[in-house]
């Protein structure tokens, strides 16, 4: 288990004090895919670099294992750093050593045999598929290649905590879903607890249990993945679900709305959204069968977060107003969670 009590962390230079962290406190449990999120500045490297002491709190505590690191000794955090991997964003490989030096690395540090260091970097290579690069040069290799050498020597001294910083943000879309099926792999095989930077709300919802979304130092927001895709409370949270499930009417939509509202008095536009077992009904279909009011489906986005359907909708209901009242109440009865839109608020603001 990894605890956050209390933690900020303030910089002084030339006189000036600068708080990047502010009284943060979270716990992240053994075995969780735990998200860090947030944009540039928000403070997400800073605290992850708590977990292994590389940035040391001005105030409150880091607990690894039930043990405050501001505590042990300079042989004890050694010994604690080993149990704590790192991936980064730019691979941050030997480029005059090989393959096989690159993963041996850290035990060579540790002084293993001979003999346990060659069986330890075929298995990882094994793991990671590239035994047959063992002799090849980080030059030889593409960026996936290298992210994954780079994830097998994060696992050579067997951890109990990986840390990934902006670990897929380099790579091309196909190759960071390799990327993420792999760290989902290590999770699930080796039970490792994983800690994920991004700013990539996509990444979250496909590989997280719990995010944790930061703004100026702080952690305004955080969750389970689903309650924060379902729910998004803060604005920054919002914009963030919003970059993988559509919150807004698209600009040609809009547009033409006027000229559909001009020809229906006796209309409103709502929002509809859908979680679970709402999201795979045939709700919407059997509001239309019932004929009370005519649903114009203006523009609709489906999503799976964690293996649950999440989907937006924006329709347009016409009919007489007692009608569309029975309708909006028929969608709330089977958990649809309706919101009217205004007109301010038809680019996708909450109202």
């Amino acid at each position: 288990m990894i605890k956050f009590e209390h933690v900020s962390k303030q910089y002084e230079r030339n006189g000036v004090i600068t708080k990047a962290l502010h009284d943060i406190n979270l716990t992240i449990e053994r075995g969780d895919i735990y998200g860090i999120i947030g944009y540039s500045g928000a403070g997400k490297s800073t605290l992850v670099r708590m977990i292994n002491f590389l940035e040391r709190p001005t105030e409150g505590e880091v607990i690894i294992q039930n043990q405050p690191l501001s505590s042990l000794s300079t042989h004890q955090l050694r010994s604690v750093r080993r149990k704590i991997g790192m991936i980064f964003q730019h691979f941050n490989l030997l480029e005059s050593k090989t393959v096989f030096d690159n993963v041996a690395t850290p035990l060579i540090l540790v002084k293993e045999s001979k003999a346990a260091i060659k069986k330890r970097v075929y298995e990882l290579l094994d793991f990671v598929g590239l035994r047959d690069k063992a002799e090849n040069y980080p030059k030889e290799l593409s960026g996936g290649q290298k992210q994954r050498i780079g994830i097998a020597r994060a696992l050579a001294n067997s951890p109990d905590i990986l840390l990934c910083d902006e670990a897929t943000s380099a790579l091309d879309p196909q190759t960071t879903q390799s990327i993420l099926a792999l760290l989902k792999k290590i999770n699930q095989q080796y039970q490792i607890t994983i800690v994920l930077i991004t700013h990539e709300m996509q990444v979250i919802s496909q590989i997280c249990d719990k995010v944790a979304v930061m703004e100026r130092g702080r952690i305004i927001e955080n969750g389970s993945v689903l309650e924060l895709f379902g729910h998004p409370k803060q604005r920054t949270t919002q914009n963030f679900v919003s970059s993988v499930i559509s919150d807004a009417i698209p600009t040609g939509v809009v547009e033409n709305l006027q000229a559909i509202e001009s020809q229906h008095t006796d209309s409103a536009l709502f929002k509809l959204e859908f979680l679970g077992r709402s999201a795979t009904k045939p709700v919407i279909n059997e509001l239309i069968l019932q004929g009370k009011v005519v649903v114009n489906i203006l523009f609709a986005h489906m999503s799976e977060v964690q293996k649950t359907v999440l989907g937006s909708m924006f329709v347009q209901l016409q009919g007489g107003q007692d009608d569309i009242n029975q309708a909006v109440d028929y969608l709330r009865d089977h958990e649809v969670q309706v919101t009217k839109i205004e007109e301010k608020g038809i680019n996708g603001e909450r109202s």
